[in-house]
């Protein structure tokens, strides 16, 4: 069933104020809300669902603008619904036309929205915000033609992964669902565990790396001793092989991985799509999460920076291996073509379309680099702020979104929320600006 979408219906209660009449519809955040198209929203989330019975979903403007909200001002889920009830800006962003005190959904309907629309769908936020600013004047069409490319690190939300943490761990969650389901292990090794743990990690402190491979082996031995007793006890019950199946697979992986060798490896057990990124940095030379390429104008704007395309990557591409996939994504979002592409060093060797080959620029290039281009280069430099607040700011830091999906679901509303922050600040001093000349005109008026 469809959802049903909220209209203004200019309604009047006796015994309860409009939000219209009460906030201040001045205000940067209702001006957005007024500017974006709402029915452009809708029209691209609306075909998720089908005509039929059931319990119509929520309204696409009240969950958009949630996810908005949460990725504008870098709040959690439970912080924004929190946040919902008490401001009155945020629930007129939402839609509302009447002040709520109770939340007319549950927290979990965020996530569920999340996943139901996927990357694809929540393009859409981002093609919006774009929209918004060259309808504001915040950005010209003309300024989408040339473009900057660079990738970044999403990092999960994960401890620092090592091989003895891994083990115990592994050996931890065995025993607990084996608890929970009823199945009586030999030994759980629990204290031993706990104990040869913290030997191992004041061994490597110490760099007594003999004595610390040797506590290694027992966390090592532990673990092999819980997965075979569990595979014994299990044996034949489908049931209890299911439940099993996840966390034995992933146990096996941990527990038979080596230090260095090649191939995809187990960082986290609750995040097992985890990659290892070398960044090649002294102060950070490795990351965890999955890399994401960030794409912004050459051409600083009237509403500064914004970011026109974010795509996550899953599988640690090559830079110069992205361009294929990531310079068809742009020109679709944008509806323009690009004219030009600026990367640093890193993008040497790339496999963009044969039309582009020529129009892609990286840095210390010399052949076919003219005065102007070369005066283009010089600001290559611009993505770097623009990955750094949307990082700090806006949840690209450090992803809470469980799984590849939210790898990139969180990659893309980072970016939405930056362009509609950006908007928020441009609306605002585009209001300073006017009530100051209106107030330097009256003032010149004779008395």
């Amino acid at each position: 069933m469809r959802p049903r979408e909220r209209r203004e219906s200019g309604e009047q209660d006796l015994f309860r104020s409009r939000l219209d009449q009460v906030i201040n519809m001045d205000h940067a955040l209702v001006k957005l809300a007024r500017t974006i198209d709402w029915g452009f929203l809708e029209q691209k989330f609306g075909a998720v669902y089908a005509d039929g019975s059931g319990r119509p979903p929520l309204p696409t403007r009240l969950m958009a603008g949630l996810a908005i909200l949460k990725h504008t001002y870098n709040l959690s889920d439970e912080m924004v619904c929190e946040l919902w009830i008490e401001n009155p800006y945020y629930q007129y962003f939402c839609g509302e036309e009447f002040f709520q005190h109770r939340l007319p959904l549950d927290r979990s309907s965020m996530t569920n929205w999340r996943h139901r629309m996927g990357d694809e769908r929540l393009q859409a936020l981002l093609q919006e915000s774009l929209a918004v600013a060259t309808r504001t004047g915040a950005m010209k069409p003309g300024d989408l033609a040339r473009v900057i490319v660079d990738t970044t690190v999403q990092p999960k939300n994960i401890t620092f992964p090592t091989d003895a943490k891994l083990l115990n761990r592994a050996r931890e969650k065995l025993v607990k669902l084996a608890k929970k389901l009823g199945v009586g292990l030999r030994q759980s090794y629990t204290r031993v565990g706990k104990f040869e743990l913290i030997r191992h990690q004041r061994y490597a402190h110490a760099k007594q790396f003999k004595r610390a491979n040797r506590a290694l082996r027992k966390l090592k031995t532990y673990l092999g001793r819980v997965i075979r007793d569990i595979a014994r006890k299990i044996d034949g019950d489908p049931g209890l092989e299911a439940a099993f199946a996840h966390l034995l697979s992933l146990a096996r992986r941990v527990r038979a991985q080596e230090r260095g060798q090649r191939g995809p490896k187990v960082y986290s057990l609750h995040a097992p799509e985890v990659e290892c990124i070398g960044k090649g940095k002294p102060h950070k030379p490795y990351e965890f999460g999955v890399k994401v390429s960030v794409a912004t104008p050459l051409k600083h704007s009237k509403g500064g920076q914004f970011v026109v395309h974010a795509q996550a990557l899953p599988g640690s591409p090559y830079d110069g291996h992205t361009l294929a996939a990531v310079i068809p994504a742009i020109e679709q979002l944008v509806g323009n073509t690009i004219e030009r592409l600026h990367a640093d060093a890193g993008y040497r060797g790339h496999n963009a379309p044969p039309e582009y080959k020529f129009k892609v620029y990286t840095s210390r290039q010399k052949r076919r680099v003219t005065p102007a281009i070369k005066r283009e280069m010089k600001r290559r430099a611009a993505v770097e702020p623009v990955i750094g607040h949307t990082k700090e700011e806006h949840r690209l830091g450090r992803n809470y979104l469980a799984g590849r999906h939210g790898d990139a679901n969180n990659t893309i509303l980072a970016a939405a929320g930056y362009n509609f922050r950006r908007l928020i600040r441009w609306l605002s001093d585009l209001l300073r600006l006017i009530l100051a000349m209106l107030f330097a005109n009256s003032k010149s008026l004779p008395v």
